[in-house]
């Protein structure tokens, strides 16, 4: 039962921290979620801080899962990258939410030192997977005009990091498929 109020707890943190962003998120509204006592959930996280790491954890570990998917299910780099940007636009959730990794960055300030330190390596992890997806699209010529590898993962990282953003702050999933249309346009 613990491992499930655990898990339960993860689950409705990252739903409420994807729609209302981390300063948005109470102990209070976990408890409420999952119909336990707000005492209960320091069993499982002692602070905010350590529920924040815990999130992070598990996130990393899925969405590197999905990368190494898209690895095993794809050769190309076109093929690689638009399942990359498939995979930001679900979270998306039609402007109705951010990827656990935007909705954390977006209120680092509020994070101890440990969650940005994870937060910092997913995002070093992802940039270096686009990076690879770029250099792989240089020699198959897949993906239009890659001349910088590193750049343009970075870049692409940026892009659809942002692009989440704009999409939720004007609820409108038009706003996210606008600011990935130069992506998605070079993939052949």
């Amino acid at each position: 039962m613990r491992q499930d109020t655990r898990a339960a707890l993860l689950n409705s943190a990252e739903d409420l921290v994807r729609r209302r962003g981390f300063d948005g998120v109470s102990f209070a509204d976990l408890a409420d979620g999952i119909g336990i006592r707000k005492a209960s959930i320091h069993y499982h996280f002692a602070t905010k801080g350590d529920l924040s790491l815990a999130l992070i954890d598990r996130y990393r570990v899925v969405f590197l899962d999905r990368l190494a998917a898209i690895n095993a299910n794809t050769t190309s780099a076109s093929a690689r990258l638009l399942a990359f940007l498939d995979l930001y636009r679900i979270a998306a959730e039609a402007g109705r939410s951010l990827c656990l990794c935007v909705a954390l960055s977006v209120t680092q300030q509020a994070l101890p030192a440990k969650t940005r330190n994870l937060l910092a390596q997913f995002h070093r992890a992802v940039a270096a997977w686009l990076e690879t997806v770029f250099r792989l699209a240089q020699s198959d010529g897949t993906v239009r005009a890659v001349t910088d590898p590193r750049a343009e993962a970075q870049a692409a990282l940026a892009q659809v990091e942002g692009a989440q953003i704009m999409a939720r702050s004007a609820a409108d999933p038009a706003r996210f498929e606008a600011a990935i249309d130069t992506l998605r346009n070079r993939a052949l």
